[in-house]
């Protein structure tokens, strides 16, 4: 029977500080290949220090997509990202390369692999009179309510946790289900090639903490990170609530610049918070039971991923030509 392969694309996951960028720059060299940022931060013009967005010289050595593609004060979403993911993916094998999805923002990498939470848009009049309902029975009574009418969300969420406990009970209202089940059916929409997930996972994580306090001191040095910010906050149309603003790192030389603490306090809050957000990516990549995990810290990494990747590269030609 004649079955049609589809081509392969490679995702180069891992938390921040793993290394991801150097493995796709070497796996670029043996293999003509394009990169796909992988990246919330990396969207952003003129966010380049604290984004450690990569230098001038790596961006020249390998083609490079959706990097500083719009402005701070812009948004861009997990929905954009999988639409330009895709196209960009199927541009570039048809340019005869090999496609590398590198980067640490895993719900891009979710919304990329699952397709979109098929769930309703905000109601107003609906948050309202939840709020109003909060202020008489709090949000614990609301997390209660919440409990007996979509245990398995309400026993992910904390009973303060109000932004989502709402969200919950308006989805109920809005759909007549519970968020878990939506969620549940959720489409899994088929890509048009398939993804080696590789993951570059720390066999040690106090030695990604040394490598994220070695990185955010590289950031502070020289006042580097600061200039950068101090130019963001001079615009009046950014803010700290903005997804781009709330970026780690920059919330936090932001509240430096409003004089809210010191320096010592600004490395201390810098450092704390990026180990917060690898200790998410890595939550994440594990419960993706399909990845390959790699040792970032082993110094043969990037080697062992351009084995794995070549081995599959090998095998879907085998199927190709079987076919």
């Amino acid at each position: 029977m004649e079955t049609t392969r589809k081509p392969l694309a490679v995702a180069i996951m891992g938390p921040t500080a793993s290394g991801k960028t150097a493995a796709a720059l070497f796996i670029a060299q043996h293999i003509p290949s394009e990169i796909i940022s992988v990246d919330s931060a990396l969207v952003y013009r003129g966010m380049d220090i604290g984004t450690a967005k990569p230098s001038a010289e790596e961006l020249a050595a390998v083609p490079h997509h959706l990097i500083d593609i719009i402005d701070p004060a812009q948004a861009y979403s997990a929905a954009q990202f999988r639409d330009d993911a895709q196209r960009l993916a199927m541009e570039i094998i048809s340019r005869g390369k090999l496609p590398l999805l590198v980067g640490g923002t895993m719900l891009y990498f979710k919304t990329l692999m699952q397709g979109m939470d098929d769930l309703p848009s905000a109601d107003p009049a609906i948050r309202v009179r939840l709020d109003e309902e909060a202020a008489q029975i709090g949000w614990p009574g609301m997390h209660a309510r919440l409990a007996q009418l979509d245990p398995p969300t309400a026993e992910r969420l904390k009973p303060n946790d109000a932004q989502r406990i709402q969200r919950a009970l308006e989805i109920i209202e809005l759909t007549g289900q519970p968020m878990s089940q939506l969620l549940a059916k959720r489409e899994q929409t088929e890509l048009p090639f398939e993804l080696l997930p590789l993951a570059l996972e720390p066999s040690d994580r106090s030695v990604l903490h040394q490598r994220i306090a070695d990185r955010f001191d590289a950031m502070l040095a020289g006042g580097a990170l600061l200039d950068e910010v101090k130019r963001l906050r001079a615009r009046t149309d950014l803010h700290l609530g903005l997804p781009s603003m709330r970026c780690v790192g920059y919330r936090q030389a932001w509240e430096y610049l409003d004089a809210q603490f010191d320096q010592k306090t600004l490395r201390d809050k810098g450092t704390a918070a990026t180990r917060q957000l690898a200790k998410r990516q890595l939550t994440w990549l594990r419960a993706m039971p399909d990845r390959i995990a790699i040792d970032c810290l082993a110094p043969d990494a990037a080697q062992i991923a351009l084995q794995h990747i070549q081995a599959a590269l090998r095998a879907n030609a085998e199927k190709s030509s079987a076919a």
